[in-house]
């Protein structure tokens, strides 16, 4: 039987808690997320990207269908396990979402992000994290969720602050990759924006049975990549 999860969207009680969703989801955090562009690379060098509105159809189709509908409710699951304090079921679905992963470039970016982030929560003094060092693979949303459960930071905006960070990632490589100009980079990520809240809310309503998406395109450029002749960037 399909389920949703209970959603809560009070703000915490907690007054850090915002500042630590912001380090959470700052550049500066060292996990390493510059070094990917989850496809994208592939798409400008063949052509399938040529600029400013290429790269926002790009990116916000895959932020409006695909993360909405695999990243945001495996993370709100996830974020639901580390309430119950459920190692078992935070496994369960961080493998899941390892799994739905469609190329080795893309499977292997989720894992070495969450490996990163867990040894930075570990050295942080986030306890749980520190299993997750220990060779178990870790999605990055299953960790993402761990902090934001740790510092008491809303599901609702835990997920917002997961995808303007994959969106800010994305919009830092298409500056690079096409080249776009710094003022176009921020138009760009401007337009992305208005659709996370849509993209939150859709996520957190989707059914356990209905979680998962199929991106052909962006799997055929991430697989590609892989043996693309020059590249900047690790997928």
């Amino acid at each position: 039987m399909s389920t949703t999860i209970p959603i809560s969207s009070a703000a915490s009680a907690d007054p850090l808690a915002r500042l630590r969703l912001w380090q959470l989801i700052s550049p500066a955090l060292p996990v390493g997320a510059f070094a990917w562009s989850q496809g994208q690379e592939f798409a400008v060098e063949s052509g399938w990207v040529r600029d400013e509105p290429g790269a926002a159809a790009w990116i916000g189709g895959l932020l409006r269908y695909a993360l909405a509908q695999q990243d945001v409710p495996v993370l709100a699951r996830c974020y639901t396990a580390w309430q119950q304090g459920d190692h078992a079921a935070a496994e369960h679905w961080s493998r899941r979402l390892l799994a739905m992963r469609e190329s080795a470039e893309l499977r292997e970016e989720d894992r070495q992000l969450g490996a990163a982030l867990a040894r930075l929560l570990t050295d942080l003094g986030v306890a749980p994290a520190e299993r997750w060092t220990r060779g178990e693979p870790a999605s990055f949303a299953c960790l993402f969720a761990l902090a934001s459960v740790h510092w008491h930071v809303p599901l609702e905006e835990a997920a917002q602050g997961y995808l303007w960070a994959w969106c800010e990632n994305q919009v830092a490589a298409a500056i690079k990759l096409i080249p776009l100009g710094q003022t176009a980079g921020q138009r760009l990520l401007s337009t992305l924006i208005e659709h996370i809240p849509a993209a939150v809310t859709r996520g957190l309503a989707v059914d356990d049975d209905d979680i998962g998406y199929s991106a052909p395109g962006a799997a055929l450029a991430s697989a590609l990549h892989e043996t693309q002749y020059t590249r900047l960037f690790r997928s």
